[in-house]
């Protein structure tokens, strides 16, 4: 490489931004390419809010990688004032298998985070607005809480603009050749390293080595009304939680004046993200309300005020993929954020810079190699 390498990153979302961001910030000569811009409706970091928690069960990788993205969000929030992370804690609930909460527990521990195992019953004094029938164990994470989705794309490229990054609204075409970056009219830009984080357009730019590793999925997210005055379903009163049963619901507190958050983590199906309408149904409505008006009794009759069409562009075993090209060692792929991927920006802006400058390898669970033989479906908590 040059002596101030020449970079392109295509996209940027929550990888690509940070990724961007931190190669500039470390030296090189960075040009970010987006398509639409960061955080647009169409991307996997667009939307509102996302859920920051290191709560990984037996996955300590993610829960390392969670710890160091959360203490990065507060050195940033700190230096640009962006206020983009709301500490709320994070309260995970399980039937009879808890295993996944006492891993979590235990993860968190170890990496000196704090963590509450709670009864049931006493989690029903402390949130009585939640029905805690059929929940046997109770996690809580007090340094969790809630990322402003759309705004901290657009705070990171606004941060990196202003320490001298160029970016360009420029939709990228599958490569013809691995030493350049292809634009959609037919141009090309020179780099000493490309970064496709492109979410879920990675496999169609690279139908051969990524192809059906990452599908779009579709994912439906819903408001609801909370009763006026009641201020037990926002924060500190309702942190984020999340519920382990036959299915994995999500939701957040009423914070954000668009109404109580909850949506089924359920993998949707496929989805192709530039030409799909993004329309709600009733049938896309209709289990949610039946499962707040059991966990949430109050809301029970509460208003449906909107909704959004999202995906998650998820991997087989929910795992990421950052890697290079297998015929190209200045290529470098980095997506399939399986819906858990947002949070972890900042940690995947550091690790792609040291892949990229060559300091440190990303870890062997990221590679490509990995899908060789086939790989299993592993259970997902992906909010």
């Amino acid at each position: 490489m040059a002596v101030r390498p020449k970079v392109v990153v295509v996209g940027a979302g929550a990888f690509g931004g940070w990724t961007a961001l931190t190669l500039q910030q470390q030296g090189a000569n960075v040009t970010l390419l987006d398509a639409w811009g960061p955080g647009h409706a169409r991307s996997s970091s667009g939307g509102d809010t996302r859920i920051i928690r290191a709560t990984y069960g037996p996955r300590r990788i993610y829960t390392r990688m969670a710890a160091r993205a959360l203490h990065l969000w507060r050195e940033h929030q700190a230096a640009w004032g962006h206020g983009c992370l709301e500490t709320t804690g994070a309260l995970w609930m399980s039937g009879a298998d808890n295993r996944f909460g006492q891993e979590s527990a235990n993860a968190l521990r170890d990496e000196g985070m704090p963590v509450e195992v709670l009864p049931a019953a006493e989690a029903a004094d402390r949130w009585p607005q939640i029905n805690f029938s059929g929940i046997t164990s109770v996690v809580f994470e007090p340094d969790a809480g809630v990322l402003s989705a759309r705004r901290a794309c657009g705070a990171v490229v606004d941060r990196f603009v202003a320490d001298g990054g160029t970016c360009r609204m420029a939709p990228v075409a599958p490569p013809r050749r691995l030493d350049v970056v292809t634009l959609a009219d037919g141009t090309t830009l020179d780099a000493d390293a490309i970064v496709y984080a492109c979410g879920p357009w990675l496999g169609s730019l690279f139908p051969g080595v990524i192809g059906p590793r990452i599908t779009a999925t579709r994912q439906v997210v819903h408001y609801f009304g909370t009763p006026a005055g009641d201020a037990s379903f926002v924060s500190p009163h309702l942190p984020v939680w999340l519920e382990l049963g036959a299915a994995v619901m999500y939701g957040f507190p009423a914070d954000a004046q668009r109404g109580f958050k909850i949506a089924d983590d359920t993998s949707g199906p496929p989805i192709d993200p530039t030409t799909d309408p993004r329309v709600i149904t009733p049938d896309d409505i209709d289990p949610v309300r039946e499962y707040l008006a059991h966990r949430f009794p109050r809301l029970a009759d509460a208003p449906w005020l909107s909704g959004e069409v999202c995906q998650y562009e998820a991997t087989p075993d929910s795992d990421f993929i950052i890697d290079t090209h297998p015929d190209s060692s200045k290529v470098w792929i980095v997506g399939g954020g399986s819906g858990h991927g947002f949070k972890m920006g900042p940690a995947i802006g550091e690790l792609m810079a040291d892949a990229v400058l060559g300091d440190t390898a990303p870890d062997p669970a990221f590679s490509l190699h990995r899908f060789a033989g086939g790989h299993a479906a592993q259970p997902k908590w992906s909010a």
